[in-house]
């Protein structure tokens, strides 16, 4: 799907530079074509003779060079590519394409360009969170420049927090998102809900109900959908892991945020209620921290039902063609399952066991069980990001 697309790689003078190479490596090995650009700072942090040897093509580094002049000019260099990505994106660079600046080639090809621009930010916590990086950062969206990552760790000058460079492997990720922004596939032109993650209901100010839910398996199948082309809508509880890539995220934290973003997003083609839904909520919740009196050994608290958001789904005006649910079970999985699918009016249930020790939930892999109106069919023990790319697929079929 992507072979042969042109990336023009600049690569920014950060010490994150290191990691460059590595993601070079790694989009040669998709088949991407690379055109190499350093600035005059990245040379302190890797050779040109490096990024040459592993991207297959010569760097170009001069702007005023009167071969490539003739031959590709920082006009020409950045029109016959496909995509431009800056890896890592300094402050320094941010700021001279926020502004307008052209004073070196790279700067000279970010302003002249009509392609689409991917950066991957790398600096000082500081530097991240400073004013003038936050308006650059902002102007930049707005102008349409897209950006992943930074991440959160340790720095290389010891100080832990916002700015390390995003991971290679991500990096690849998000690329080949915007080389799909026309969403070509066999879910083109499919809206695709997915509910993710756990909600939290509040007791106190300070107190919640929650679940053990980590939003693994809803991250996965969007991935495996915006793969198969769709637009999806990704509606989630308060998680740790990264967001998936190239989808519209929505973050919420109780269940009835979840159904007013449900409802406020559609109609949809697909929904997927992946989300563990807490089933129940305070009636009333204390406006005070609750009090642990040492004269008191119990304490009530009076529960009310959440929205049943997977019901109410399967049952409004505008139903999608495919509304498709989770069972966790901790016991008679298939019962249940059953009892679900029926009760909810749904056309799938996806069934998991999620017993403390041997079941999904946090996991990294999962074993499912799929009912329908045709039956069930069982799918083996597996990665999360196998399931979803499998699931993809039936989705697909469903379609075609």
């Amino acid at each position: 799907m992507f072979y042969k697309k042109k990336i023009l790689f600049i690569v920014s003078g950060g010490i994150a530079a290191y990691k460059s190479l590595e993601l070079v490596r790694l989009l040669r090995q998709e088949d991407f074509l690379i055109v190499p650009v350093m600035t005059s700072s990245a040379g302190a942090f890797i050779t040109p003779l490096s990024l040459s040897s592993l991207s297959g093509h010569k760097v170009h580094q001069a702007l005023h060079d009167m071969d490539a002049e003739m031959d590709y000019g920082h006009i020409e260099l950045s029109r016959k590519s496909d995509l431009i990505v800056v890896a890592p994106a300094t402050a320094n660079i941010i700021a001279k394409a926020a502004n307008g600046l052209a004073d070196d080639l790279a700067s000279n090809i970010l302003l002249a360009t009509d392609k689409p621009v991917l950066m991957a930010p790398a600096m000082n916590l500081k530097m991240w969170n400073h004013n003038a990086t936050k308006r650059n950062i902002n102007q930049l969206a707005e102008d349409g420049i897209k950006f992943v990552g930074p991440s959160e760790g340790e720095m290389a000058c010891g100080e832990f927090g916002y700015g390390r460079m995003a991971q290679p492997s991500e990096i690849v990720s998000e690329i080949k998102n915007e080389l799909r922004n026309e969403r070509s596939g066999p879910l083109s032109g499919k809206r695709i809900l997915i509910t993710s993650g756990p909600t939290e209901e509040p007791i106190d100010p300070v107190r919640y109900f929650s679940n053990r839910s980590t939003g693994i398996q809803g991250t996965a199948i969007a991935d495996a959908l915006v793969r198969a082309g769709a637009n999806v809508v990704f509606v989630t509880g308060p998680v740790k892991i990264p967001m998936p890539q190239g989808v519209e995220v929505v973050n919420i934290r109780t269940a009835s945020e979840m159904l007013h973003s449900v409802n406020n997003n559609g109609p949809y083609d697909v929904a997927i209620c992946v989300a563990a839904v807490s089933d129940w909520q305070m009636k009333n919740i204390e406006t005070g921290k609750i009090k642990k009196e040492k004269s008191i050994n119990t304490l009530n608290l009076e529960l009310v039902k959440t929205p049943d958001i997977l019901e109410q789904i399967s049952n409004c005006d505008l139903r999608p063609k495919l509304v498709i649910g989770f069972a966790a079970e901790t016991d008679e999985l298939e019962c249940n399952a059953k009892k679900k699918l029926e009760s909810k009016n749904c056309d799938w249930i996806l069934a998991n066991d999620v017993n403390l020790n041997s079941g999904v939930m946090g996991k990294l892999d999962t074993k499912i069980i799929l009912f329908s109106n045709r039956g069930k069919k069982i799918f083996p023990q597996m990665s999360k990001a196998d399931f979803s790319d499998l699931l993809a697929k039936e989705i697909c079929e469903v379609f075609e």
